[in-house]
């Protein structure tokens, strides 16, 4: 009994095992967002590769740490901020040191909530000794070699608590402190320690309504107001170059990640779909299905790392996600995330690069995280650098083998279209730089390819060109002489529509008093504005079609146009009948029609002709919609004063009470249909209520 009761429970343990569900497991995918700002699934860039813990080093816990940095050489500091202590380790991340005090002039000193560490290339250690308002710089093996006090200045307040949060030091020198209420910018400070200014100061931000009413509140109610101060940053890094990335842990900031030159200008690119803001619309994503939730705010991010060849990564600590920009700003990838799995966070403070490697500081969890990149994280990063260093054909190599594991992934694209258009393959390049939804440079290999096209079917092209102009000249010289002479020609009701185009008021006159119009004729102007329309919207060149492809539908013409066109017809008619007008409706149907032609005569060739131009072309293309409104505008105001037979006064209050009545109808319509719909949820309701209590 006892063997085959323990065969029986081994049995269902391990059918329990293997029925676990799929969702327990962790996803293997993260997102990335499309030229259409919408969350797409993409592999992991990084997992986990090590978790240190102040217990594994044998120190004891970490205890909020708030700082990490990676040295030249691959080593790592970490700001033990509440342990009062520097912690060092090598670059496999093991112990290496710990500097928890120091000797000042004979005397024993400690740290006091250090919040930030800095190694320069001498191997000297920059800590931001908070709590005692004070940069202290020590060398590798833990020697004070000096103390950077409080800046003095009379750009200083009097009132200033100097309280230290990051540091950071350039080639030459200078250093760079992130302190607590300095809104000012970043505190600059020469070799000897000495204040010389600020660096990038944020522009204030502030409400007009809150500007309006400080204007008029007196000297106590102003004194009580909140102060229009800029924001302060929350942490910095430098690149290889020497530019200065900083970061506002403000939320809704239109530019949260800054790079600055030293003239404390940002000079960060801003060239991607988006601007480098972090999340642009939350995705959560678990196990094997993706559910887009409401954004909860945007991306408050609390440090910069800056990476090789133009790579910056951002830790948004609102959401826990690391996000990763090329030198363009477009995003690479993200990864992270709340929770308690090795590739999840608590509350992230700080992060850095050590090589391919992504170093995550957890104050939540008193934990360092070190990410190794996947492949698909790997060959992204490969692709950078050799785009980078000019290498488009090795870079072209890299980002195919991407779109193998991520084919929305438009960098790559991109990238593929670049050393395509570097070779001279203009027409393929298109293709590429479409998938891409890159217009800068579809336009560059269109005006290129076009050139091409020209160059080599010059007398073809030519030959064409003349002929045509011959048989059209040719054409219409015997038309002359074959056409008799006639004092008078009657128009007739084909051929109204195009004269009324070319003279409105002769040729609405013979519409109305002639009964030349037809409105047959004018529901068929209709009719062919909706395709036309249709056509343009789906096959206009991709320059300057910005529509979503799997969004259109031809079923939304109707509510643009026909919807449109019969609230005017049915307003004006209501409208001018109790203002004399002497218009029927059908004449009002017949010369809105008639008033539309310029639309169709111009947006078909209009859409054609797209497929050719370029960017710099495209104000071109935008002219020929306003002259076809403009037109379209001058015949409806044309045609509703000759139909009614009204002044131009009369005409265009006539024109603007039509617009109240047409948005008045829409008003009851809405209101009626959100009236209909609560019946008949009440009916719904009252009809399960019955079934319950029957």
């Amino acid at each position: 009994m006892r063997k085959i009761t323990g065969l029986l429970l081994a049995t269902a343990l391990l059918t329990a095992c293997l029925a676990a569900p799929a969702a327990a497991e962790e996803p293997d995918h993260t997102y990335n967002y499309s030229y259409w700002r919408e969350a797409e699934p993409a592999p992991l860039p990084y997992t986990a590769e090590r978790t240190i813990n102040g217990s594994d080093l044998g120190i004891g816990e970490f205890l909020n740490p708030q700082d990490v940095y990676v040295s030249s050489d691959g080593h790592i500091f970490i700001a033990d901020t509440d342990n009062n202590r520097v912690v060092h380790l090598d670059e496999t991340g093991d112990l290496a040191g710990v500097f928890d005090g120091f000797d000042n002039e004979g005397k024993a000193d400690a740290f006091n909530k250090p919040h930030g560490v800095f190694v320069d290339r001498n191997k000297d250690v920059y800590v931001a000794d908070t709590q005692n308002g004070r940069v202290v710089r020590l060398n590798e093996s833990g020697k004070l070699l000096q103390i950077y006090g409080p800046p003095v200045s009379s750009v200083i307040p009097r009132d200033f608590q100097y309280f230290p949060n990051k540091v950071s030091v350039d080639r030459t020198g200078r250093i760079y402190v992130v302190a607590k209420g300095a809104y000012e910018g970043v505190m600059e400070f020469d070799g000897q320690g000495d204040f010389r200014g600020y660096v990038g100061t944020n522009k204030v931000r502030f409400s007009p309504a809150d500007l309006f009413w400080k204007r008029l509140a007196t000297k106590e109610q102003s004194s009580r107001m909140q102060l229009f101060l800029p924001v302060e940053f929350a942490n910095l890094d430098l690149d290889d170059r020497g530019f200065m990335y900083v970061v506002s842990s403000e939320a809704n900031a239109a530019a949260p990640i800054k790079r600055l030159n030293p003239g404390g200008e940002d000079v960060l690119r801003r060239e991607g779909y988006f601007d480098p803001v972090g999340d642009v619309a939350a995705l959560r994503v678990s196990g094997d299905q993706q559910e887009a939730v409401a954004n909860a705010g945007s991306s408050t991010f609390g440090d910069v790392a800056a990476d090789v060849s133009g790579m910056y990564s951002g830790l948004d600590t609102r959401r826990g996600r690391i996000f990763t920009y090329n030198r363009d700003g477009s995003l690479l990838y993200q990864f992270g995330g709340f929770g308690m799995t090795d590739e999840a966070f608590v509350n992230p403070t700080a992060i850095d690069a050590q090589g391919d490697r992504m170093i995550v500081l957890d104050a939540g969890l008193n934990r360092l995280v070190i990410f190794s990149s996947t492949r698909y994280g790997a060959l992204i990063r490969t692709g950078v650098k050799a785009h980078f260093a000019g290498r488009s054909d090795e870079a072209a190599r890299t980002w195919e083998q991407v779109l193998q594991l991520n084919a929305n992934f438009d960098i790559a694209y991109i990238g593929i279209g670049k050393a395509l258009l570097k070779k001279g393959e203009n027409k393929t390049a298109m293709a590429y730089f479409k998938n891409g939804n890159n217009r800068k440079y579809y336009s560059e290999s269109l005006d290129r390819y076009r050139s091409e096209y020209v160059w080599n079917h010059f007398g073809v092209i030519m030959s064409s060109a003349i002929g045509l102009l011959a048989a059209t000249i040719g054409g219409r010289v015997y038309w002359r002489r074959r056409k008799p002479a006639v004092h008078y020609i009657d128009n007739g009701v084909w051929t109204t529509p195009l004269r009324t185009i070319v003279r409105p008021f002769s040729g609405f006159w013979e519409m109305k008093y002639e009964q030349k119009g037809r409105a047959w004729i004018a529901l068929a102007i209709l009719l062919l504005l909706v395709i036309t329309m249709i056509v343009k919207r789906q096959y206009a060149g991709f320059v300057v079609n910005f529509n979503k492809p799997d969004e259109l539908n031809s079923l939304d013409e109707l509510k643009f146009i026909v919807l449109p066109f019969l609230l005017f017809c049915v307003s004006n008619w209501s409208l001018t009948t109790l203002m004399d007008g002497e218009g029927k409706f059908r004449d009002i149907v017949t010369a809105v029609g008639y008033a539309m032609l310029p639309l169709v005569l111009i947006f078909l060739p209009q859409t054609l002709l797209s497929n050719l131009v370029t960017l710099g072309e495209a104000p071109f293309y935008y002219l020929l919609d306003t002259i076809a409104y403009l037109w379209f505008g001058w015949l409806l105001f044309v045609g509703t004063m000759t139909v009614h037979q009204y002044s131009i006064g009369k005409t265009v209050l006539t024109l603007a009470l039509t617009a109240f009545v047409m948005a008045f109808i829409v008003f009851l319509g809405l209101l009626c249909f959100s009236l209909l719909q609560q019946m008949l949820l009440f009916v719904k309701s009252l009809y399960r209520e019955i079934l319950v209590r029957w």
